[in-house]
């Protein structure tokens, strides 16, 4: 079953310990996996902010999904429809905020949807083989376990 396998896989890679000795990982020793927070502001505007997650954490979680089908309009502005967390499998995005700033989502970075109110943010595919990711819901009320990079 092909979900099963990508989801073993995914999680045994999420939960690695870091590598020591390693210049490629970024947060070696850290415990930690990159990850960026996108968030509605009091005026209804989306931004983001940049941080960790950390490995090993149980996260409060009730169910996940895997998609790898875009519809044009998800290309458009939109909040988030749900506190989420997004794991990316394969592909590289460009997510764009209220103010034009943009960052990069890859395997790798964890992706923290919380804009569910206002604008929302917008996004293009920069890969042209597609986006194939993992959906996190967060339980209602629940920590997100989200560490602001200072």
């Amino acid at each position: 079953m092909k979900i099963k396998f990508v989801f073993l896989n995914l999680t045994q890679h999420l939960m690695q310990e870091p590598k020591t000795g390693s210049k490629d990982n970024q947060h070696e020793g850290t415990e930690s996996i990159p990850a960026i927070r996108l968030f509605s502001t009091e005026n209804g505007l989306c931004s983001f902010e940049r941080g960790t997650i950390p490995t090993l954490k149980p996260m409060n979680t009730t169910t996940f999904w895997v998609s790898n089908k875009t519809e044009e309009w998800e290309k458009s502005k939109h909040p988030a429809p749900r506190k989420q967390y997004v794991i990316t499998i394969k592909g590289k995005i460009k997510f764009k905020v209220s103010d034009g700033s943009t960052f990069m989502i890859e395997p790798g970075i964890i992706l923290l949807a919380e804009d569910t109110t206002g604008e929302g943010h917008s996004w293009e595919m920069l890969d042209s083989t597609g986006w194939e990711r993992l959906y996190l819901p967060i339980s209602e009320g629940a920590e997100d376990y989200f560490t602001k990079e200072i």
